[in-house]
């Protein structure tokens, strides 16, 4: 049985998208007939409780390495903790690649490692393991480094670009997700037959339209989504059950979004029948929070990151969802979530500028309003006249638009099939 080493920073129990993405993948590589081990590290992005009660780390090497199964696999976890202090995730980052690599050296019988970015830094590694190892390397291309770092030059910049050229060109395939990074990245390959299309995917059994039942009981909630596929229960007292439009945010709230023109458009929306709903934890949350009080918005409400099981039903509990890209990074970046929210037949507000990632995807598919205007009071002004004019009739055909798009390319049976299909060529 030929074996496969997914060497990634983030793995289940994991609540984040790459770990989804990722435990999808392994789990197909399986089906498939293949033996997969992962190297990572234990949860600190996202800490789903019941997700690790599920999933018990026990101590392999104690102060080094945990293990747990995941599925039958073996998944190794480097302890990795999400410190606020920007020297101390510097040495965590800089302990889990020394302590991975030692791990991975220690892994027999290898066929190729698979590993995505972020960081670039996995995949330089992974060339030194499987030179090592006479393996074969994939590295799969989520994010462009360094181009979104935005660095004007210097050593550090020369240095990335060094890395980021061995990588691409040491590597025995590279994948990136959509036609834009392709053709950003291609020159930058001496073979440019190593470079593949694989776009992200969702979980059609997961996320799609279900029926909402409302409680004053949020425990209820959980309890409910466990025992039924067809409705779920959400907390009346989080999401009133009324007749607004709702516009959702659900993930990062980070300084990859652009938050000033949600607070304005809050603020000029107030006297209409809509309302903003914005989920999660990150760095500009504390803006967010801060703003919405000062200005006394009332229909921008902040919440904590809910359970992920709750989802499909928060989707379809709201009207629109929104996605709103920093102008300084929409064309190094791509939101998974777009493919949850089709998944939904949710339609989408996007911000995001012409010839980007997400808008080239959602261009003529006519699942979202897409909005590239730079100037900041026009956006604005564009945003505020379709939430005047649009009706749920008009968001809910959007929404069965995007449904259709999914359903015909982007599955979670089709992609991972592509993934598999690779590694096949390359070790069969």
């Amino acid at each position: 049985m030929k074996r496969v080493l997914i060497h990634t920073l983030i793995f289940s129990p994991d609540g984040v998208s790459t770990a989804y993405l990722y435990n999808d993948i392994a789990l197909r590589l399986q089906e498939r007939g293949y033996e997969v081990v992962v190297l990572t590290t234990t949860p600190h992005f996202n800490i789903v409780p019941e997700q690790v009660a599920q999933q018990p780390m026990r101590w392999k090497v104690w102060g080094l390495c945990k293990v747990s199964k995941y599925h039958g696999m073996t998944v190794l976890h480097v302890p990795q903790k999400k410190f606020k202090s920007t020297l101390l995730r510097l040495i965590g980052f800089v302990y889990w690649h020394i302590v991975s690599f030692i791990i991975g050296l220690s892994i027999k019988h290898v066929d190729l490692i698979i590993s995505p970015s972020p960081p670039l830094t996995v995949g330089w590694m992974n060339l030194g393991l499987a030179k090592l190892k006479g393996c074969k390397v994939i590295y799969n291309v989520q994010e462009i480094y360094p181009d979104i770092l935005k660095l004007k030059g210097g050593l550090t910049l020369k240095f990335l670009r060094w890395m980021e050229h061995k990588v691409y060109n040491g590597s025995d395939a590279v994948t990136t997700i959509d036609k834009v990074f392709y053709d950003t990245i291609v020159p930058r390959f001496r073979d440019r037959s190593k470079l593949h299309i694989i776009p992200n995917f969702v979980d059609t059994d997961l996320y799609r339209q279900v029926s909402v039942k409302f409680s004053v009981d949020s425990l209820e909630s959980v309890q409910e989504v466990e025992s039924s596929k067809s409705s779920i229960v959400l907390d009346a007292k989080l999401f009133p059950n009324n007749d607004s439009i709702k516009l959702l945010y659900a993930g990062n709230i980070g300084h990859a979004q652009s938050w000033e023109p949600l607070v304005e458009l809050a603020d000029r929306t107030r006297d209409l029948n809509v309302e903003y709903i914005v989920i999660g934890e990150g760095a500009k949350r504390g803006y967010l929070m801060d703003e919405a009080e000062r200005r006394k918005l009332t229909n921008l409400r902040i919440l904590p990151y809910q359970p992920r099981q709750l989802m499909p039903a928060i989707l379809s509990y709201s009207d629109v969802s929104f996605i709103f890209m920093a102008p300084e990074m929409d064309g190094d970046g791509f939101p998974s979530k777009v493919y949850t929210i089709m998944a939904c037949e949710r339609p989408m507000l996007i911000l995001s500028g012409e010839n980007t990632p997400i808008v080239n995807f959602l261009d003529g598919k006519g699942c979202a309003k897409l909005v590239t205007e730079r100037d900041f009071g026009r956006k604005v002004d564009i945003m505020v006249d379709w939430l005047k004019n649009v009706t749920k009739d008009e968001l809910r055909e959007m929404g069965r638009k995007g449904l259709a798009e999914i359903q015909a390319k982007y599955t979670k049976e089709k992609v991972t099939n592509m993934y598999v299909d690779l590694v096949d060529t390359l070790v069969k």
